[in-house]
């Protein structure tokens, strides 16, 4: 059975500048002249670890991870302007122009999963593969599953413990309530509704390993600022809509190639910058509404047909409670040619030996292919 690479440490960090006034931490370890693989976190907010290296032969690797806006040593933390999924497409497209790198591999798990397949429907020519783990597919009821009706039913005591951190008539829109309290003027209240859904999604995710803080814990401020980056995705549906508006496919990059063969030969990034401001953009948060923009609710799997010919491996534990095993599913029917792995033992996490034997076996088998 397969364990993880040993520790190592990064040959490169640096900030990646955006164009806003978001900078994005990024990292390089392993063999400079390995194979690039671009690691996605999931959360959206859980940031990256060291142990995320370690998924990767770094001697055949160029093992490339990030912090998404707002998360981990990317700054400001939590901040939410300028903070969607198109945002952490046009990021992705950064670093890897910034690091000269042709084709990478992606490798995503849960939201991680679902950034990695709206990346590849937009730059599928730089993408030479794809290793998803824990299928999250952004529906409405894979939302309605963890923060409505489904895993409340199988950790009914800690879920009584999250809906009661909110008034009583907002329990039925669980998301809406909860955004109402963290983005309120009661500290306390906040504290305790962050304090709550961080349990609540650490309970669901490490299923019996979970193990709750101290009665009376307290709930620091970035955790409120953790809560409100996770449902500012969840309230807005993820941005789907607007990945698959905005030329989500090749309308949008079409019209960046456009833009770019009007600049000097070697552009200076600040005149690529102002290309990408060219593009449709997401509608600001305010522009949405109070009740998130409405979204067609198969986006993801709709378009996955043009994904067909991306080397894909589908990996999915049985025991998930956060992302059930009929994403991982209904995924694979949309990709048939990818080769799906389910494991019966393994939860939701990227740990425990199961998990961990496929991850590093699918990056070893991808290694050997490409050598």
């Amino acid at each position: 059975m397969k364990t993880l690479y040993p520790e190592i440490q990064p040959y490169q960090t640096f900030f990646l500048k955006t164009g806003s006034k978001h900078t994005v931490y990024v990292e390089q370890s392993g063999n400079p002249d390995g194979i690039p693989v671009v690691f996605l976190h999931g959360g959206p907010c859980s940031g990256i670890r060291p142990d995320h290296r370690r998924f990767f032969n770094p001697e055949l690797y160029r093992i490339i991870l990030f912090d998404q806006r707002g998360c981990g040593q990317s700054l400001p933390f939590g901040e939410l302007e300028n903070n969607t999924t198109q945002d952490l497409i046009d990021d992705m497209e950064r670093i890897r122009s910034q690091l000269a790198i042709e084709q990478w591999l992606v490798f995503g798990g849960s939201w991680g999963g679902a950034l990695a397949l709206l990346y590849t429907f937009q730059h599928k020519d730089r993408v030479m593969g794809l290793i998803l783990r824990a299928v999250f597919l952004a529906r409405q009821q894979d939302l309605d599953w963890f923060a409505k009706d489904g895993a409340n039913r199988i950790y009914p005591e800690q879920w009584q413990r999250l809906i009661e951190s909110v008034p009583e008539q907002s329990r039925d829109n669980l998301v809406q309530g909860l955004c109402d309290v963290l983005w309120g003027e009661d500290e306390v209240a906040r504290r305790r509704s962050a304090r709550e859904w961080m349990a609540w999604g650490s309970q669901v995710s490490l299923g019996n390993d979970y193990q709750p803080g101290p009665k009376g814990e307290h709930a620091t401020e970035k955790m409120v600022k953790q809560a409100r980056m996770e449902l500012h995705y969840a309230k807005y549906h993820y941005f789907i809509d607007d990945c698959m508006e905005a030329g989500g496919t090749t309308q949008r990059m079409e019209k960046l190639e456009q833009c770019k063969e009007q600049l000097p030969t070697t552009p200076r990034m600040e005149e690529v910058e102002q290309c990408r401001e060219q593009l449709p953009r997401a509608p600001t948060v305010g522009a949405l509404g109070d009740t998130g923009a409405e979204v067609n609710e198969n986006q993801i799997l709709d378009n996955c047909g043009a994904l067909d010919n991306v080397p894909t491996v589908i990996i999915h534990g049985r025991h998930d409670f956060v992302c059930p095993m009929e994403s991982g599913y209904s995924l694979h029917k949309m990709l048939p040619n990818a080769e799906y792995i389910v494991l019966p033992n393994a939860g939701h996490i990227a740990q425990g030996p199961e998990m961990v034997d496929a991850l590093v076996a699918a990056t070893d088998r991808f290694a050997e292919v490409r050598r």
